[in-house]
Formats: structure tokens, C-alpha cells, sequence
């Protein structure tokens, strides 16, 4: 996740221990994917991590060969977990992304500690930053993944982005603020403004350089609302 953060929104101030007032309000977690390999669990656990999101899918031509360990060792050692999917508009449906999503690990459960899939929409790291297309083509893009997870599941899917590339290339729409949680990203001091339609975020990506595992997040809310998202 947040691949193009740092190349097209930069960082503001440190990008590390910045928070210590939001550390009492808010729940730390961490987001992983394949280059992280095998990761340290125990360790994240034992710094006051209680969340983690693990990539299992792109486009549906990949799936994150270290998923397993992540997904199931963070579930292990106490953490709520959840799944992502990194969105290539260009290349299928948003209905046949959501597909390959959930028949590889994507879905959810109600056991009380797995959080509805995300949706990773954001700059394109293989060529144009809007995957080639309209605003409102990849507003259809977007609705068509999230319509087809939510029929797959029951639950409606997180969105991760940043507002910037929101603005450039959904041309701000408001759209889905009403369903679909938001997961903002933006290596500052605080979350900024945020992409029309939503009042609030409810995750927060605020840095790519955490010790243990560099991409750290915080979710907007206490471990009872936390778990509150994982029940549905």
C-alpha cells in the first residue's frame, strides 16, 4: 500500500514518532504485503500493535505468496486482521477483481476479528496514474468492485487512498462516503482534508518508515469500535 504516497503527496514533518496524544485515542496497526516476507508478529504485538492488513490479491494475475503467514500470523498472536487488494482498473472489471479477491482470501468471516476487505485504489506504479481512464470511468470501476464484493460477502469494503489521487482521477466524488469506510493515507502530521463524502476517516496511514514493518496505521476510534468494524 502507498506505493505513489511519497512520490506524489511528499511527506510534512517527521514521519515517525509524531502522535503521542493520538496513541491514547487511537488503535495502532500495521499494513504488509510480499516484501515484507515473514513478518515478526510477537514483536509488533508486544509494541501495542492490535490490527494488521495483509495484501492478497493485485489485478488478477498476482497473490501475495507470504499471505498465509501474514493473514493467519497476525490473527494468531491476537491481532484483528483483515485483507486487501490492489486495484489495476486497466487490465479487468472491477466485478472480476473483486472475484479473484475474495476466491483467494479476500472474503470475511463473522468471528468477531476479521475486517471487511479493502479496496487499494490509488496511483498507478506501471504507467498512467488513472490506469487510462474518465473520472467517471473509474468511478464505474470503483462501483463495480465494491457492488461485487458486497454481494460476495455482506459487508461493504474499505477504501484506501489518498485524496489527492482521489481528486485527480474520481474528480472528488462523494459517492461512496455514505457505505464504505475510509482508509486515508497521507505521511503528515495529521490526515489533512479528506476526498469529498466523507465526514470522517476511519483509518489512517501516516507513515512508511515504522520500525518493525515500515507502513503503520491508526484506526479512528477505541478497540470496542474496532471490533464493532470486524462483527459487521
Amino acid at each position: 500500500m502507498g506505493m505513489g504516497v511519497r512520490a506524489h503527496d511528499g511527506v510534512s514533518g517527521t514521519d515517525d514518532d509524531r502522535f503521542p496524544s493520538a496513541r491514547a485515542t487511537q488503535i495502532e496497526g500495521v499494513d504488509v504485503a510480499s516484501y515484507q516476507r515473514d513478518v515478526d508478529w510477537a514483536t509488533l504485538w508486544n509494541s501495542g500493535t492490535r490490527w494488521a492488513y495483509a495484501k492478497a490479491t493485485e489485478g488478477t494475475y498476482y497473490t501475495n505468496p507470504y499471505f498465509a503467514q501474514q493473514y493467519n500470523g497476525s490473527y494468531t498472536t491476537g491481532m484483528i486482521r483483515g485483507a486487501y487488494h490492489f486495484a489495476t482498473p486497466d487490465t479487468t472489471s472491477g466485478a472480476t477483481q473483486a472475484d479473484y479477491f475474495v476466491d483467494r482470501g479476500g472474503g470475511w468471516s463473522g468471528d468477531g476479528r476479521t475486517l471487511p476487505g479493502a479496496l487499494d485504489i490509488e496511483w498507478n506504479p506501471y504507467g498512467d496514474a488513472c490506469y487510462g481512464k474518465s473520472q467517471s470511468g473509474m468511478v464505474s470501476w470503483i462501483r463495480d468492485f465494491l457492488d461485487r464484493y458486497k454481494a460476495r460477502t455482506g459487508r461493504a469494503a474499505v477504501i484506501y487512498t489518498a485524496t489527492s489521487w482521489w481528486t485527480q482521477c474520481t474528480g472528488n466524488y462523494s459517492g461512496f462516503g455514505a457505505s464504505n469506510p475510509l482508509w486515508i493515507a497521507r505521511y503528515a502530521s495529521t490526515p489533512g482534508t479528506l476526498p469529498a463524502g466523507w465526514a470522517t476517516h476511519t483509518m489512517w496511514q501516516y507513515t512508511s518508515t515504522g520500525a518493525t514493518v515500515g507502513d503503520h496505521d491508526r484506526f479512528n476510534g477505541t478497540q470496542a469500535q474496532l471490533s464493532k468494524l470486524a462483527t459487521g
